[in-house]
């Protein structure tokens, strides 16, 4: 079992994990950042802290906190979509974080079982032509068949050489214009 005691983190969106961990207020500056980080990193190093395990963990912490903060693309996702962003740009790219977050809302989900609904088709298309139901009606009886051993015969017609190919481009006679 989890102790109980432990602190749980929650993905949430206002972003104070990262930033109570370096001590600071969400709209901190680069280089105050940069400042708390050094002070804790020095304080909870692991070489100066031997005895502690504490100290350790804490310093991974920090080195997380400011690898993701001092990141300007990585604080930007962090700021708006929480540690879930984070966790989402990691699996999918920092670029798909946006449409994911789009796709998960409820609004978003409805519009698309709506369209499937009302189109009564799995992509969305009106004509239904992909699922088969809008498909023209043809017998099967009018498509060509034919016999593999005149398909073969056809073959060594034109390898004999009987419907050969032009290779030579005709010439113009001296008495034409």
């Amino acid at each position: 079992m989890e102790d109980p005691n432990k602190l749980q983190r929650k993905m949430s969106t206002a972003g104070e994990s990262l930033y109570k961990t370096l001590g600071l207020d969400k709209g901190a500056s680069q280089d105050a950042i940069k400042k708390s980080y050094r002070k804790l990193a020095l304080r909870h190093h692991p070489d100066k802290n031997p005895d502690n395990p504490e100290a350790a963990e804490k310093f991974k912490e920090i080195n997380n906190a400011n690898s993701i903060l001092s990141d300007e693309n990585k604080r930007k996702i962090y700021d708006e979509y929480g540690s879930m962003g984070l966790y989402v740009a990691e699996q999918f790219g920092e670029d798909s974080v946006k449409y994911y977050f789009l796709m998960s809302k409820c609004w978003f989900k409805t519009l698309v079982v709506c369209c499937g609904i009302f189109t009564c088709c799995c992509c969305f298309c009106c004509c239904c032509f992909c699922c088969g139901k809008g498909k023209t009606s043809e017998n099967d009886d009018n498509v060509a068949y034919m016999d593999p051993e005149d398909l073969e015969a056809e073959i060594r017609e034109q390898d004999a050489g009987e419907n050969a190919p032009i290779v030579m481009q005709p010439h113009a006679t001296s008495g034409a214009s």
